[in-house]
């Protein structure tokens, strides 16, 4: 049944909870005192559940969006999201292209991460490159250097995320760039998401990108990070480089 309030998104949620699935996620999303996800609330609806959920409910109006994206259940600001990347997506199609709607999605999505409401791995990889990613890539990306040099983590991977909406039109700059501003960001998800983004690159637009890159920066990238960007190249290229952070 299609939910016209995030009222209504909720409770269907709400109805698919389940107590063992809630403590497996808790754990798993790192929610306990001193973790990245301390305090995140999970009543345990698996992805696939909360997508089907999304998807009966992709005409919620903006402001209902809100309510989704301000609850403390990770699987209703989840869902919220999720919505709005299927919105952006029919906005965005070639024959109905909407900039007034596109604009209004990113706005929405924008003031989400900005008052903390995107503020899980899960949640900031499933919607910034889709979302940000579209809106920005054919404008001035100030916005993306904005959130890489603020201080939050999720801000920050958000940053990161977006380029992956640039990588995957075939577009590495903004993501080389920033990399190379947060390479002294040692925490785990920062590292994983630089080195991640880097591997994209390499595997996606240009290897010789990659290659360029590491050759200037492999001394003073973390390990996870250089872990994470070499994966694919051959063995030796792999020692090379590590190497090079060693000596």
């Amino acid at each position: 049944m299609t939910a016209r309030t995030a009222v209504e998104v909720a409770a269907a949620l709400d109805a698919l909870a389940d107590a063992a699935d809630a403590q497996h996620l808790r754990q798993f999303f790192k929610t306990g005192p001193g973790e990245y996800g301390e305090g995140d609330v999970f009543i345990g609806v698996r992805v696939p559940a909360t997508r089907k959920v999304a998807k009966q409910s992709a005409g919620l109006p903006l402001s209902e969006v809100d309510i989704l994206l301000d609850s403390d259940i990770h699987e209703h600001r989840l869902a919220g999201l999720l919505i709005l990347v299927d919105r952006f997506a029919r906005a965005s199609a070639a024959r109905t292209r909407d900039e007034n709607a596109r604009e209004s999605i990113a706005s929405c999505y924008l003031d989400a991460v900005l008052r903390g409401r995107v503020n899980n791995w899960d949640l900031v990889d499933l919607s910034a490159l889709h979302v940000l990613g579209g809106w920005l890539y054919d404008r001035p990306r100030d916005l993306v250097f904005e959130l890489g040099a603020d201080d939050d983590l999720w801000r920050r991977r958000v940053a990161l995320l977006t380029t992956f909406g640039f990588i995957r039109r075939g577009d590495a700059s903004a993501t080389l760039e920033l990399a190379a501003h947060v390479l002294d960001d040692r925490r785990d998800l920062t590292q994983k998401a630089v080195g991640w983004m880097l591997r994209e690159v390499g595997k996606r637009v240009d290897p010789g990108l990659l290659l360029g890159f590491l050759d200037a920066h492999a001394p003073e990238m973390g390990a996870t990070a250089l872990s994470y960007a070499t994966e694919h190249l051959e063995t030796a290229d792999r020692g090379h480089y590590r190497r090079m952070r060693r000596g």
